[in-house]
């Protein structure tokens, strides 16, 4: 593959990254696969499908699809997964001193911020990252992005309740829908149950299951759109990798 093959786009010029090197710095594949990649149309730049070799981008600011699927270029961008404990708060700071997950990310460059909130004492996972704009779309409810929580409750689950979550349940602030229901386990007067719902209201989940009589013991938040907790150990952070951020960018349409 030569620069006999340049594409005769205004962009493809001196300036920028050749884009198969970006491609394979970020790990989609090696310099020739990247190459044969861009002549199979299977890449997209800025909402462009690139076919000819020789365009160069700034991967500060380029928008890269592959097979329909954003690749983060962009190194200046930070995408975390955090394990948050139980009994954190979720704030970056805290005038009273009270341990907040801002001391899990004292030794991190740059200005973070989390995703959502949990609530003190709910675990689990919470996305932490500096792209702004990601951040507002995973949680604005018109991308339904869902989320999914482990929940220990006191008291035997009813055999209807997976129904009447599904339909909704009225609380004082409005319906409440969820998208799925499961109980898990169950043992004496105790139920494990999972529960995966988009809603973003304030201690949404145990406001549901205090409402429909099983108070909750222990929270825990699994899973948000594809990214779940895996083995992370409370207070465990660790980046998002390739397949994960760009699951995340295609929930939101990015």
């Amino acid at each position: 593959m030569t620069s006999e093959h340049r594409s005769p786009s205004s962009k493809a010029d001196s300036e920028g990254v050749r884009l198969q090197k970006v491609l394979s710095q970020a790990g989609v594949a090696s310099r020739r696969a990247a190459e044969e990649m861009i002549v199979e149309g299977r890449i997209e730049v800025d909402g462009e499908l690139v076919t000819e070799l020789g365009r160069r981008v700034d991967p500060a600011t380029a928008v890269i699809h592959v097979d329909g699927n954003r690749v983060m270029v962009n190194d200046d961008l930070t995408h975390l997964l955090l394990n948050k404990p139980t009994g954190i708060l979720c704030t970056m700071s805290d005038d009273k001193g009270r341990p907040c997950i801002g001391d899990y990310l004292r030794e991190r460059q740059g200005k973070l911020f989390h995703v959502g909130r949990l609530d003190q004492d709910t675990e689990g996972l919470l996305l932490i990252t500096n792209d702004g704009e990601l951040a507002n779309r995973l949680m604005h409810p018109k991308y339904k992005v869902r989320k999914t929580y482990l929940a220990e409750v006191l008291g035997s689950v009813p055999k209807d309740l997976g129904q009447r979550l599904r339909d909704g349940v009225e609380l004082e602030d409005g319906l409440v829908k969820v998208d799925r229901f499961k109980l898990v386990d169950t043992n004496q007067n105790r139920s494990l149950v999972e529960i995966v719902l988009h809603e973003g209201r304030n201690r949404i989940v145990r406001r549901l299951l205090k409402h429909v009589g099983l108070p909750v013991q222990r929270l825990v938040r699994t899973r948000i759109g594809d990214v779940r907790l895996t083995s992370e150990r409370p207070g465990a952070i660790r980046p998002l990798n390739r397949q994960e951020i760009g699951s995340l960018y295609r929930a939101v349409g990015l």
